[in-house]
């Protein structure tokens, strides 16, 4: 990994456990093993780094749905798939996260990855959702956009409740409450 790849892990991990405010220069790259120059060689400044580290986040974010939504199955199967896949529900969703950060999301060039993360995420949701009433294997009255805005809001609240309680299940039960909207027994 070279030092701008360090850089930016650091950058997304610290932003994940401490917010922008908390993720300081130097702490950056001491996380990273780099030096003040090297940063800002790589860098214009801190916002910068941000960014590329957001994006960087998004994308990973991203290709993990994807593998569930064009995973084999129904749509109803693939949707399911993503909304039981594994996570590290304590630590919370590393692009949801960021909509509590107020610096976040009053820098509009920081704000845009984390809001179109979002929107892609509800969009692809969608799709599936429309899919599976077109393929039989979703209930015909499903809304895809409502759908697909109550399923990141529960997934997304699931989170909350787990991480204010430190308790995973909390999540499970917001996902399990979902999944009967899906047709699930």
């Amino acid at each position: 990994m070279d030092t701008a790849d360090r850089l930016i892990e650091s950058t997304r991990e610290l932003l994940w456990e401490r917010g922008y405010v908390g993720t300081s220069p130097k702490a950056i790259q001491q996380r990273a093993g780099a030096g003040q120059g090297s940063m800002y060689h790589h860098f214009d400044g801190k916002p910068a780094l941000a960014r590329a580290a957001i994006e960087r986040t998004a994308e990973e974010m991203s290709a993990l749905a994807e593998l569930q939504f064009t995973g084999p199955g129904t749509a109803r199967e693939r949707l399911t798939a993503y909304l039981l896949r594994q996570r590290d529900v304590l630590r919370g969703c590393p692009i949801g996260g960021l909509t509590q950060d107020p610096d976040i999301m009053a820098d509009p060039l920081l704000k845009a990855p984390v809001t179109q993360t979002l929107a892609r995420l509800r969009g692809r949701i969608a799709d599936l959702v429309t899919e599976g009433v077109a393929d039989g294997s979703l209930p015909p009255a499903l809304n895809p956009t409502n759908t697909a805005a109550a399923i990141v809001a529960a997934m997304q609240g699931g989170y909350v409740l787990a991480r204010a309680a430190d308790d995973p299940a909390l999540f499970d039960n917001a996902i399990a409450g979902i999944l009967p909207l899906l047709g699930e027994r």
